[in-house]
């Protein structure tokens, strides 16, 4: 995230007690993996905050390599996965699942790709001013694909539920990565994610509203049971 290792920290322990409230909200068990996704984040947030350390300070030298590794790995391999499938497990509608299936297979291939890369090519961070650039030396014909792939997987899902609220998800995190990209084009991978972090209250918006819908149905089922 851009700002320094202590906005990073500080957006970790935040996003750790949003992810407690949401835990605490999900209701279904399907939910779960939907509620992880600030837990994730909060991960996400902590090891690019010992990247900020290591570039910062020579006593953090040693935990450059595996914390920008780290960082790389949620942002490009676990989240093009984890999203389509959290949001699969809460959809009802067999025609969205179906689509969201695809979409999870986009994802899929897209981590898979992503986590070659990662293996065979050289990764740097450095600090810009008050942000940390991702030096990623992947193949250029890979960066159209991958865009292409990363908003099939992470932003159209929100749109294809049928889950109450899961639109203004979509719609947040869409205006975001616009935001972002026009704003901070050469950070879209640290300052996105930041973003993206914060948008994890309207997570647990959404797994509110959903304990009510689930709680409301517990009650209309006691009240006329067949």
């Amino acid at each position: 995230m851009c700002f320094s290792a202590t906005a990073s920290f500080t957006s970790g322990v935040v996003l750790t007690i949003v992810g407690i409230a949401s835990m605490r909200k999900a209701s279904i068990s399907s939910g779960l993996a939907f509620a992880g996704v600030p837990f994730i984040f909060a991960v996400q947030q902590f090891s690019e905050g010992f990247v900020w350390l290591s570039l910062n300070n020579p006593a953090f030298a040693g935990w450059e390599t595996i914390s920008t590794k780290i960082f790389l790995i949620f942002a490009h391999i676990v989240w093009p996965i984890w999203i389509p499938f959290s949001i699969l497990l809460l959809e009802k509608n067999y025609k969205k699942k179906n689509i969201l299936y695809l979409l999870l297979g986009c994802g899929v291939v897209l981590s898979f790709s992503y986590a070659w890369c990662l293996a065979v090519y050289p990764v740097v961070a450095k600090i810009d001013g008050h942000h940390i650039a991702y030096i990623l030396n992947y193949p250029a014909v890979l960066f159209t694909l991958t865009t292409i792939f990363y908003g099939l997987a992470t932003i159209l899902p929100a749109f294809i539920s049928s889950a109450d609220r899961m639109k203004l998800l979509g719609i947040a995190i869409t205006v975001s990565y616009i935001f972002t990209s026009l704003f901070y084009q050469e950070y879209i991978t640290s300052v996105w994610c930041y973003f993206a972090a914060l948008l994890s209250i309207i997570i647990y918006w959404i797994l509110y509203g959903l304990e009510q819908l689930s709680l409301n149905i517990v009650r209309v089922k006691i009240k006329d049971p067949i």
